[in-house]
Parts: structure tokens; sequence; C-alpha cells
């Protein structure tokens, strides 16, 4: 996608040739479905917690994630994916969701937000 646009959102970059309007209506919608995905262990969504590390809202409406996990102990790493590609694939417009699991670099507190850290008291 050379010479496509880029949105910067807290930990999310999306890339695409659509439209400004588009792109941005979808980003942001993107962003709010990935706010209804908890980690089961904490009480804070995982785009708070810092797991997105990228979207990448192609020029077709398909959308690749890159995500980590708290941990690669997680209970829920088998899980977690499809809850995430589940949410963004609910995003009306959106084509196929692409989820990566990854582990480098690893998560750490410091991707968290603040609104996280005043969820889960982490001054």
């Amino acid at each position: 996608m050379t010479g496509a646009a880029a949105i910067r959102a807290s930990n999310m970059e999306t890339r695409s040739e659509l439209a400004p309007d588009e792109t941005e209506r979808l980003s942001g919608e993107i962003v709010a479905a990935l706010k209804t995905v908890f980690d089961p262990e904490m009480p804070a969504d995982i785009y708070e917690l810092g797991l997105i590390y990228k979207v990448e809202l192609n020029d077709d409406h398909g959308v690749d994630v890159v995500m980590t996990l708290t941990t690669p102990n997680c209970p829920s790493a088998g899980e977690m994916p499809q809850m995430v590609e589940n949410a963004v694939a609910s995003v009306p417009g959106v084509g196929v969701v692409n989820v990566n699991l990854v582990w480098d670099p690893a998560w750490s507190p410091d991707r968290m937000s603040d609104e996280a850290r005043l969820v889960l008291n982490m001054w």
C-alpha cells in the first residue's frame, strides 16, 4: 500500500487509500469494537491495556490486527484472537479480518493507557 494515508490513535495505526472520511469512520468504529473485548483476568479492555500493537485497514476493507497478550501463559490465549476477530468483523463495512498474535515485543504495563491504569489502580 504505497502512498497510503495513515491515521494514528494511541497504539493504533491504520493505512488505507480509502477516502479519508471512510478511513476515519472505520478507524473509530474498529477502536470502539476493540474496546468491547476485555481481558478475562483484568477489568480493562484490550485496547486500553495496550494489547493491540497495530491495526491496518486495507483498500479492500480487510483489517489486519497485530496483538499480544499480557503473558504467553494467559489462559485465554486460544480464545482472545477469535474474540478480537469477531469484534472487528462486526463493524459495518469491514471485510476479512486477520489477527496475528505475537510475543515480540513482549507486553509490559508501560503500554497501558491512563484509563487502564485508573481502572486497575496502578498509579
